[in-house]
């Protein structure tokens, strides 16, 4: 029972003084603004290094892709676990399976991402950026759903 009284950063500044009357609506959707937060924050970072890989770099759009991926892959870990679906688990072996099961779903996701960027960049010639951002906006919500229903799932 404790532990559900315990507040985090965002439960925090949502009930500070007039953002406290959002906190019923935050409080009901918890998961989803955080995951968007996050989400958001993890798409800015990912469109800024494929940016500046590509055009200060001047890497291989799948090369510059894939060390994209590796950082946003650690920082979406981190916050994910951390705030968005509670994550936290009791053993060493629960938290190596966590995290292998979400490296394997982001590898996936990997995958088809690369696949849209090899297809509609180096295959067919598209502008880079705009590829970039809907295979960014597909990966995000696939990664949701891996997220939700396979890596963080609650135990009943």
């Amino acid at each position: 029972m404790e532990n559900a009284e315990k507040k985090d950063i965002f439960d925090k500044i949502m009930s500070l003084p007039v953002l406290n009357i959002f906190e019923p609506f935050y409080k009901k959707y918890k998961e989803g603004l955080l995951y968007l937060f996050f989400g958001g924050l993890t798409f800015f970072l990912s469109i800024f290094l494929f940016w500046f890989m590509d055009e200060v770099m001047h890497i291989n759009e799948l090369i510059n892709n894939t060390i994209d991926w590796v950082i946003c892959v650690a920082f979406q870990f981190f916050t994910n676990r951390t705030w968005v679906f509670d994550g936290k688990v009791d053993t060493k072996k629960d938290f190596l399976k966590q995290a292998g099961s979400f490296t394997l779903g982001r590898l996936f996701t990997l995958v088809v991402e690369d696949a849209l960027i090899f297809i509609f960049i180096t295959k067919m010639g598209f502008a880079k950026m705009p590829v970039k951002l809907v295979a960014t906006f597909v990966v995000i919500v696939l990664n949701y759903v891996i997220s939700k229903l396979i890596v963080f799932k609650k135990k009943d």
